[in-house]
């Protein structure tokens, strides 16, 4: 039987308003490698925080998941953690 992995990405975004459209295009770029994508944010007295953390449950290839997180990371302002399970 094959072993089986999911790969978790975070991707902590500080000034979101201002990253969003770098991170966008590396989400773009690695599209057919994402499953899952949940975004996350605090919301105080109506007002979105101007930080925000973005989990990703990708798919493929490890090596091309390794490469998504760091073209995130080359990006200022991001911080991306990856995180490996598998089923042996």
């Amino acid at each position: 039987m094959k072993s089986h992995k999911h790969i978790l990405v975070g991707v902590h975004i500080t000034d979101r308003v201002k990253h969003a459209s770098e991170v966008q295009k590396v989400f773009t770029a690695y599209g057919a490698h994402i499953k899952t994508r949940l975004g996350l944010h605090d919301v105080e007295d109506r007002t979105s925080s101007p930080n925000g953390i973005i989990l990703l449950e990708l798919v493929g290839d490890e090596k091309k998941c390794s490469s998504i997180v760091k073209k995130l990371s080359a990006i200022k302002g991001v911080e991306a953690k990856k995180m490996v399970f598998s089923h042996d």
